[in-house]
C-alpha cells in the first residue's frame, strides 16, 4: 500500500513582540522601587482602568506574584507584569519616570493614545491594530 500523507515542514514561529519597553530612568526607578517595598516583590504591574475624563487611565502597582495570564517583558534589568487586559492597549508603549520640583510619575509614551484630558490624569486608548 502506498501512503499518501505527506508532512510539511513547520513554519517557524515569529518572536512575540515586547509589548512595553523601558527607559534607562524607569528602569532605575522601578529598581528603586523593588528595593524600598515593605514586602518581597517580583515587579511592578501594568494595566489600565476605566475612569477619569477621558475614559481610562493608567494602574502601576507592586505585583506579589507572576499570574500565569500576566504578559512578563523584562527589560533594563527589571520586571514588568502586564495584565492581560491591556496588552493590545499598551503595545508598543515606552514607560518612562520623570520627576521635577511640583511631582514625579511615570509616564507612558504610548502610540495607541488617542487623547489625553486636560489634568494629564487619563488618556483615551484604542488597541493596536494586528499586523497582516
Amino acid at each position: 500500500m502506498n501512503d499518501m500523507t505527506t508532512t510539511t515542514p513547520a513554519k517557524p514561529k515569529r518572536p512575540r513582540p515586547q509589548v512595553m519597553k523601558l527607559t534607562e530612568a524607569a528602569a532605575a526607578r522601578i529598581t528603586e522601587l523593588t528595593k524600598r517595598a515593605d514586602s518581597e516583590i517580583v515587579g511592578l504591574r501594568v494595566g489600565i482602568k476605566n475612569g477619569g475624563c477621558a475614559g481610562q487611565s493608567y494602574t502601576v502597582e507592586y505585583a506579589h506574584d507572576v499570574k500565569p495570564t500576566d504578559e512578563v517583558v523584562e527589560d533594563k534589568g527589571v520586571k514588568i507584569l502586564v495584565d492581560p487586559k491591556a496588552v493590545l492597549f499598551l503595545l508598543g508603549t515606552e514607560m518612562d519616570y520623570k520627576a521635577d520640583k511640583m511631582q514625579a510619575q511615570f509616564i507612558f509614551n504610548n502610540p495607541n493614545q488617542v487623547s489625553a484630558c486636560g489634568c494629564g490624569e487619563s488618556v483615551q486608548l484604542t488597541p493596536a491594530k494586528a499586523e497582516g
